[in-house]
């Protein structure tokens, strides 16, 4: 069966890795790209990388008859989402790329983001969209909120750790290097390559990043008290790449074993041998994620290191992941390729 697919916001860096990945799937058929100030133009004209693919013209979101589309990816920027959505055929399945289905209450989105939920209906129906963790939910969800690609990294580090209660949960520090295509792909002077080459800066520190909201989410949920983490992201001077270091207290050995229990049976996830820590270069344009873990030198310390592709297992990858399982694929299905390298 061939399942028909919209994206919104297809002119973006996610909707493009959405289409790079939907080109190796052998069920999925995109039929319409939404793209409202590129609307009128190709594919091609927008990202010359996919011109050799036969695809439809990008258009304004108006103009697409979803009553043809089995399922709609919505790569838009956050608030303008939840508006999109909100307005959608409630019988389409929809795999959200913004933040704006992420958190549960209302007030914490309020808090994160600046602005009240506009579509708190939706919001109810919404499941967060960490595949290894919400597996079962997402099978059979109409509306699946991606996670934030920082979120994802910093998660697949701590989630089993605090789920175990193998570390202290009042010591946890998570040091987080992104890079520029996590910033998405409008003009911001800060990003230009004067400004952002051979450098690289700390930012949001002192706890004002908005994927904290998910870490404050999650990380209580499982523990089943308050849990707050420090946290402090870093813009560096790469195309693609999150590596995620996390300091905890608790015995190095027991956090590995930990973890390789956790992802033994998960496609995408690969938990190095003790002492071996991972690089961006080795999931480069890949939906993997890879964990090492290492002792310190302060006895019952231990350093856990995460690398994943933002664009693709921090987002678009993860949400092709979501929405196999939605539309009853292998959830593997055109995500097996091998990263790029160099």
């Amino acid at each position: 069966m061939t399942h028909k697919i919209a994206i919104l916001g297809a002119s973006g860096y996610t909707g493009a890795e959405l289409v790079r990945l939907l080109a190796g799937h052998p069920n999925m058929d995109i039929v319409a790209l939404g793209a409202e100030r590129k609307a009128g133009q190709s594919m091609a004209e927008v990202f010359p990388h996919l011109r050799h693919m036969d695809l439809p013209q990008l258009c304004r979101i108006d103009e697409i008859d979803f009553g043809t589309v089995d399922l709609c990816f919505c790569a838009l920027p956050h608030k303008t989402s939840q508006e999109i959505i909100r307005d959608l055929p409630k019988s389409l399945k929809i795999v959200d790329l913004s933040a704006d289905f992420r958190l549960r209450d209302p007030a914490e989105y309020e808090k994160w983001y600046g602005n009240p939920h506009a579509a708190m209906e939706c919001q109810a129906e919404a499941v967060y969209g960490l595949t290894e963790f919400y597996r079962d939910e997402i099978q059979g969800a109409r509306l699946v909120a991606g996670t934030g690609c920082n979120a994802a990294t910093g998660q697949y580090v701590l989630r089993p750790l605090i789920s175990a209660g193998v570390i202290d949960l009042d010591e946890i520090i998570l040091d987080l290097k992104c890079a520029v295509s996590g910033a998405g792909r409008a003009l911001k002077e800060n990003l230009l390559h004067a400004e952002l080459s051979e450098g690289y800066n700390a930012y949001a520190v002192g706890g004002t990043h908005r994927h904290l909201g998910e870490f404050d989410q999650e990380f209580s949920k499982i523990a089943g008290r308050p849990v707050r983490i420090q946290f402090t992201p870093h813009l560096v001077p790469a195309n693609r790449g999150i590596l995620a270091t996390g300091y905890v207290k608790g015995d190095a050995r027991a956090v590995l074993e930990t973890l390789s229990k956790a992802y033994a049976l998960e496609p995408f996830i690969e938990v190095l041998p003790f002492g071996q820590t991972p690089s961006t270069h080795h999931v480069r344009g890949s939906n993997f994620c890879h964990i090492g873990v290492c002792g310190d030198r302060i006895e019952g310390r231990a350093i856990v290191v995460a690398a994943l592709d933002n664009l693709t297992k921090g987002s678009s990858g993860q949400a092709l992941q979501n929405a196999n399982l939605m539309l009853g694929e292998e959830e593997v299905t055109g995500l097996m390729m091998a990263p790029l390298f160099p």
